[in-house]
């Protein structure tokens, strides 16, 4: 049986522990979304993963910018990578998950003349547009 040289040991070497390393990279990435996930869940009582669909349902991206969500593009209003982070939501209000739904139920109520329509958006999807909003800190 032939023996491997040393440059070609290390160049396997290389590549199982660049795979290793890449593993353990989306593994932790993988987890923090998962913990995002629960975290919005729990201070929001929605559900991210179908507030996301609402996001897109509601067509909150034709105003909106947000990467990795698809037709959330818009330019008109701010967009909301880091949304979650913000300590101010709709101009004035704390962000707090409930301010955050009031916002999205009725943004005219809460800053009168505002270019953010009133979608009649209910209180459930409101909870769960907030919750996805809030797994948005970057």
């Amino acid at each position: 049986m032939p023996s491997i040289s040393s440059k070609a040991f290390f160049g396997i070497l290389a590549v199982l522990l660049f795979g290793v390393a890449l593993v353990g990279v989306m593994y932790k990435y993988v987890e923090q979304r998962a913990r995002m996930r629960m975290h919005a869940a729990a201070e929001t009582g929605g559900d991210p993963r179908r507030g996301e669909a609402m996001f897109i349902q509601y067509g909150c991206g034709s105003c909106h910018a947000l990467k990795d969500v698809r037709t959330a593009t818009g330019m008109v209003g701010p967009p909301l990578d880091g949304v979650a982070l913000r300590v101010i939501i709709g101009g004035h209000l704390a962000n707090t998950p409930s301010n955050m739904e009031h916002w999205i139920r009725d943004p005219q109520h809460v800053a009168p003349g505002t270019a953010m329509p009133n979608l009649g958006v209910g209180e459930g999807d409101a909870r769960d547009i907030a919750a996805f909003l809030y797994t948005r800190a970057k």
